[in-house]
């Protein structure tokens, strides 16, 4: 019966996200929608706007949800951790920061490898991070409080860094990077959108796959051990997985913020912490949650459009306050 609630839950979501698609690519500043599209010939140039413009950054938005929301859950079930995130613990600050580099010195990486240097850039970011967070994890001393205060430091001493590199740049540089770290999706296209396909897919599906080994670590390390799980390999598999899905998504959209941590607190509300039901619905769930917000954020004051950035932080700051008071 469980399950099949579950099941519920997740088509439930499915079919929300289709129907936030749908409207997305109805709605934008230019109105053009699927009954318009139908009498257009491919030539048409309003028809060229919704394919390589609106589009584009339809499905950028889902599969950057989802790899946030997945990471954001996937990170909360490796620390045990309900308040764990990649922007609270400063691996997207850590990720932030290689990226900052390579706009303000473009000739770090070579030009064969452009088309994927702003997200192996943002990988080793917060490779970087997660190995660091997860050293100090297996400190005895190592609570939810010095965790947090851990983050707080790593984003501090970043933000600093990132000031400098934002004082030394010249005013092309500093919209890059001004847009850019408050997490924005208009630079969509299909280029963009295969790339970030090809490394957050595999991702995605590697982490569903070790499902039942992450349910097995809750039980704590030696347990795991006793049940035939080869804890550290499994660990490391994990933070190198989650490493890939931050990179690829601050790389392609900037710090979007708390994405990773209201859905797979809102989804283990109705699922629990199976990470079987888990990790698809946080999937599911980011999509839905970072697909409405970059509606919103593309159509409220249109033509302008606010950084998406913004909405999710508005949404998560308040989120995570409830949490705090509500864990006090």
């Amino acid at each position: 019966m469980r399950n099949c609630n579950h099941r519920l839950l997740l088509w439930g979501l499915l079919a929300l996200l289709l129907v936030l698609i749908i409207y997305s690519a109805n709605t934008g500043a230019l109105k053009l929608s699927f009954s318009h599209l139908f009498n257009m010939s491919f030539e048409d140039p309003l028809f060229n706007i919704w394919l390589n413009i609106r589009l584009p950054r339809i499905v950028l938005a889902v599969i950057v949800g989802m790899a946030l929301a997945t990471s954001g859950a996937v990170m909360q079930g490796l620390f045990r951790n309900p308040l764990a995130d990649s922007g609270l613990l400063g691996i997207s600050s850590g990720a932030s920061l290689v990226v900052g580099l390579t706009i303000i010195f473009p000739a770090i990486f070579p030009p064969i490898i452009m088309l994927y240097g702003k997200m192996i850039a943002a990988f080793v970011g917060s490779l970087f991070i997660c190995l660091l967070i997860y050293i100090y994890s297996l400190n005895e001393q190592c609570n939810l409080a010095k965790m947090i205060l851990l983050g707080v430091a790593i984003n501090a001493i970043i933000g600093a860094i990132m000031g400098f590199l934002s004082y030394i740049s010249d005013e092309s540089q500093l919209r890059q990077l001004s847009l850019w770290s408050m997490g924005h999706l208009g630079k969509g296209s299909w280029d963009l959108v295969f790339v970030a396909m090809s490394l957050i897919i595999p991702s995605l599906i590697c982490v569903f796959k070790l499902s039942q080994q992450l349910n097995i670590l809750q039980l704590g390390d030696e347990d795991a051990h006793y049940l035939g799980v080869n804890v550290q390999r499994i660990k490391r598999y994990l933070l190198l997985l989650s490493s890939v899905l931050i990179g690829t998504s601050v790389a392609v959209s900037g710090i979007i913020a708390f994405v990773g941590l209201v859905v797979p607190h809102m989804i283990r509300l109705r699922i629990g912490a199976n990470h079987s039901w888990l990790l698809p619905g946080s999937a599911l769930g980011g999509a839905c949650l970072l697909l409405l917000a970059d509606t919103l954020a593309r159509t409220v004051i249109a033509p302008t459009e606010i950084p998406v950035g913004l909405f999710t932080s508005l949404i998560g700051g308040p989120y995570f306050l409830w949490l705090i008071l509500r864990h006090k």
